[in-house]
């Protein structure tokens, strides 16, 4: 039986920015399914790559013409249409969940630019001196503890346009030694952030962002791949120059009050590790 594909009433329209952007993303995972791995036959001549788009909608159960028009990006769809192309092109979680992300009609605008409440400021030095830091929806750095200006770099001595979390990971030099899991991490964080742009395809911080981030030819690499990621809960492996080794326990929490922004917080993950975290910012603990 067919999923239902649209809305009564509503036909292909005129192509919107993130609805290319989510087309694009489903051609990218089409043209990289190989038709025998999924029994499908292989014709002798085709001409394109991965799997053909009537292909996708009869595994989808949807129409050949209604699929053409969601990659190019001319109609707004249903969390059911979405989960059925999603599994009809063996997406993994992750793209699951970056393909879903385009069903909410609006992203809240968030906290006016740079404001960090009293409340969430306090929450931040309160945790000292594990590392600590809040962002705002473009993962700009908005309020640290000396923690974090220990464990990474302080942000106060970067340019205002350069205290973001995917430009140190990318254009800090030292993030690539001091990050144990350097790519595992790097690609991790960049598909989370490419999802997030995603949604928000005419906002021009993201935009400033990608433009300098992909200068470095992994991002650079990477990002054209269209590559996305999940937030997951894990142990974060550090070689600090001063401290040694640190395993540290990422922790991501949103802020009800202020939508957009998030407190990020690093917890010794053993002894040892508490140890150093003390050590870091001369606390005897």
């Amino acid at each position: 039986m067919s999923v239902r594909e649209r809305p009564a009433g509503e036909g292909p329209g005129p192509a919107s920015t993130s609805r290319k952007e989510l087309g694009a993303f489903l051609r990218s995972r089409r043209e990289r399914l190989a038709p025998a791995e999924l029994g499908l036959p292989v014709a002798p001549r085709r001409r394109a790559p991965g799997l053909r788009r009537d292909e996708v909608a009869e595994r989808a159960g949807i129409s050949s013409s209604w699929y053409a028009w969601l990659e190019q990006g001319r109609v707004r769809t249903s969390e059911q249409v979405l989960r059925a192309v999603a599994r009809a092109l063996c997406l993994d979680g992750a793209e699951t969940a970056h393909v879903l992300s385009f069903v909410e009609e609006a992203v809240p605008a968030g906290a006016p630019p740079g404001y960090v409440s009293r409340n969430l400021l306090s929450l931040v030095e309160s945790v000292s001196p594990n590392p600590a830091v809040v962002i705002d929806p473009h993962w700009d750095l908005l309020a640290w503890n000396a923690g974090y200006a220990a464990l990474l770099t302080d942000p106060a001595r970067l340019p205002p346009k350069r205290r973001n979390l995917p430009w140190l990971v990318f254009r800090w030099p030292p993030a690539r030694t001091l990050l144990a899991d350097w790519e595992a991490e790097a690609r991790g964080l960049l598909g989370r952030f490419r999802a997030a742009a995603a949604r928000r395809p005419e906002d021009r911080r993201y935009a400033e962002i990608i433009r300098e981030i992909t200068q470095d030819p992994d991002a650079a690499r990477w990002y054209g791949r269209r590559e996305t990621a999940v937030y997951q809960p894990a142990v974060r492996r550090f070689r600090h120059p001063g401290a040694g080794a640190l395993n540290l326990r990422y922790v991501k929490l949103a802020d009800l009050d202020e939508p957009g922004h998030h407190f990020l917080c690093y917890l010794p993950d053993d002894t040892d590790t508490e140890a150093a975290v003390h050590r870091l910012t001369g606390d005897g603990g």
